[in-house]
């Protein structure tokens, strides 16, 4: 079956970029939402947006936001962002096809949308303004696009260097992503506000588990290929 991802230096070092995006984004979650603390925030409650939320206290789409580090978590999500497209330009080659073509594109897509959801925050200010077009794109590119793409790399698991079991495991993190998205649109439209913060991280933090395993098989992979022996052909055509 061909390989549609590259090897090498470029490769290995994209891989470890698809790897840091979440990584970088979890830790600036937690460093964010420990500072906030009047109120408390909830993770089962607050929208994971209004982390984002800088200067003074202010409600936005109907919860209390007071974050004071908010700077904090859109350096994270625009760091994410710009990792998971380099990353994905890195690793998979254009040149094999179809399907790293469409991997790429679903990752400069979503990546995209993270490095929005940073840049314009979802505040009452940008709500008045008209800005928050953009952060509710960027939010929604990255819900469809990167669950998408999950299912995609699951697909083509044994393509990209994924065992049996991860590829499977791909495929269910995109499955649920996208299963959970309509939940959050509900929830937006129809004025719940009941355990939204819940609902929102159903559909993200399977994104951000999913980039976790493909960075690290990719990794994996990049390192067999680079330890193990030249096979006869290999040696002949060096020779």
């Amino acid at each position: 079956m061909k390989a549609i991802v590259r090897s090498g230096a470029a490769a290995r070092a994209g891989a470890l970029l698809i790897l840091l995006g979440p990584l970088v984004s979890w830790l600036a979650e937690y460093i964010t939402a420990a500072v906030w603390q009047d109120p408390p925030y909830s993770p089962f409650h607050n929208w994971v947006s209004h982390l984002g939320l800088t200067g003074l206290p202010q409600t936005a789409f109907g919860q209390v936001a007071n974050s004071p580090l908010g700077a904090v978590m859109d350096t994270g999500w625009v760091i994410y962002g710009t990792l998971v497209i380099v990353g994905a330009f890195l690793v998979f080659d254009p040149r094999k096809g179809a399907r790293p073509v469409s991997i790429v594109s679903l990752a400069a897509l979503s990546g995209t949308g993270v490095v929005l959801v940073g840049i314009f925050q979802g505040s009452k200010a940008n709500v008045d303004s008209g800005l928050i077009a953009f952060h509710t794109l960027g939010a929604q590119s990255v819900m469809l696009a990167d669950n998408l793409m999950a299912i995609a790399v699951g697909a083509n698991g044994a393509r990209i260097g994924l065992g049996r079991s991860r590829s499977i495991a791909s495929i269910a993190l995109g499955t649920a992503g996208l299963i959970a998205f309509p939940l959050v649109m509900a929830d937006v439209f129809t004025g719940w506000l009941w355990n939204i913060g819940l609902f929102e991280r159903a559909v993200i933090y399977p994104i951000m588990i999913g980039h976790v395993l493909l960075g690290s098989s990719l990794a994996a992979a990049q390192r067999r290929h680079a330890t193990r022996p030249p096979t006869p052909l290999e040696v002949q055509v060096a020779n």
